[in-house]
């Protein structure tokens, strides 16, 4: 019994062994294959350095209505902040007293104009007579004095009838420019100062809107670079800066409105040492408002060609900015960039060739010196993408 005991232990020790040096020689598992990225060629495009400016709109034209005539606002014809048109009636004064005044006045000119009738009729009968036998020289140059006068009179009555005229056709006051006109100041019922005297009653104010200016100061730098790039049109009243402008409003992603600059101030200024620059955009839809804040850009150079990448593509080394490309022979290597604008979505990068294989998507699953498995995409695929982890 106990042989038997001691046969079963020497095979399962035996067992045991064999087992061990089995395992001792099996084969090690395989490498795990090189990760998978997505990369992507740069979009090449010719793009203008770009500078910024933040300014404010300001009206083209912004005119105060006032009263020219004094007299009791008789009526109102427009609601507050609307937009008016040119020649619109927006005041009615009362007319009545300059409608007396303008019929006395044509009454009086008729009357002139009576007595220059008869003076004219009494010299004509003097001059038809033989002067010295019937009338003397004396009382024909009395006739001839009595028609100037009665002339005179025709024509000074001819100016108050035209004045009379002026006050009533003043009486009612019409939109000189087309915009947006602002609340009123006066009800109806008041009496409202006229005249050409300051104290004059301010009604209302009308802003035009469309087009309108946008004002903003560039630096004296700035102003001298510009100058340079467009020195032959130096006469000209925007200095021959024909660059282009782009604005956007403080809720926009990007610079979607474009304009024109159309002037350059005549002087920098000696306490802040910029100068006043304005362009012009169209406002069809009336978005824009006098006194709102923007932003601009304007082309600090002649277009040149960039390089553009995703954002997603960017890495960050402490200050410094990078981008994995995968060689060719599928091994990642790094470049550090500059960044430059953003533009539709991409950035502007200096520091790669057109040609660079460069990582937009599993940017985390990629080391330099370390090979990965490529998948070639476009730029405009992975732009919306996000930097993958996994």
């Amino acid at each position: 019994m106990s042989g038997t005991l001691e046969k079963l232990t020497i095979v399962a020790m035996m067992a045991m062994a064999l087992a061990a040096c089995g395992q001792s020689q099996s084969q090690p598992q395989e490498a795990a294959p090189p990760p998978q990225v997505t990369v992507a060629k740069p979009v090449s495009r010719m793009i203008a350095d770009q500078d910024e400016y933040v300014g404010r709109f300001v009206a083209v034209e912004s005119v105060e209505v006032r009263a020219r005539v004094s007299g009791y606002l008789d009526a109102i014809h427009f609601q507050d902040g609307q937009i008016v048109r040119k020649g619109d009636l927006l005041f009615t004064i009362d007319p009545r007293p300059f409608q007396t005044a303008l019929a006395q006045a044509q009454a009086s000119l008729a009357q002139a104009k009576a007595n220059l009738a008869f003076a004219e009729a009494d010299l004509a009968r003097g001059q038809g007579v033989a002067v010295g036998a019937v009338i003397t020289q004396q009382t024909l140059d009395q006739r001839t004095q009595a028609k100037r006068v009665a002339e005179a009179a025709v024509g000074a009555q001819k100016e108050v009838v035209r004045q009379a005229a002026l006050d009533l056709e003043f009486s009612e006051l019409r939109a000189p420019v087309s915009g947006r006109i602002g609340d009123r100041r006066v009800s109806a019922g008041n009496l409202v100062t006229g005249g050409a005297s300051g104290s004059t009653s301010l009604l209302a104010t009308i802003e035009s809107v469309d087009p309108i200016r946008f004002e903003f100061t560039l630096d004296e730098a700035s102003y001298l670079r510009y100058t340079r790039l467009a020195k032959d049109k130096a006469d000209n009243a925007d200095r021959g800066l024909s660059l282009p402008v782009k604005l956007k409003l403080i809720d926009e992603p990007a610079f979607v409105h474009a304009g024109k600059l159309d002037f350059v101030d005549n002087a920098i200024s000696r306490s802040s040492g910029t100068i006043r620059a304005r362009a012009v955009f169209a406002n069809p839809d009336r978005t824009f408002t006098p006194g709102m804040f923007a932003r601009v850009q304007l082309a600090a150079a002649p277009p040149s060609d960039t390089l553009l990448v995703p954002e997603v593509a960017i890495g960050s080394e402490q200050v410094r900015k990078f981008v994995l490309v995968v060689a060719p022979d599928n091994v990642v290597h790094s470049k550090y960039v500059t960044l430059g604008p953003v533009v539709d979505g991409l950035r502007v990068v200096a520091g790669i060739a057109r040609d660079d294989n460069v990582i937009v998507n599993g940017l985390l699953r990629a080391r330099p010196g370390a090979k990965v498995t490529p998948r070639q995409s476009s730029v405009a695929e992975a732009a919306g993408s996000r930097v993958s982890a996994n």
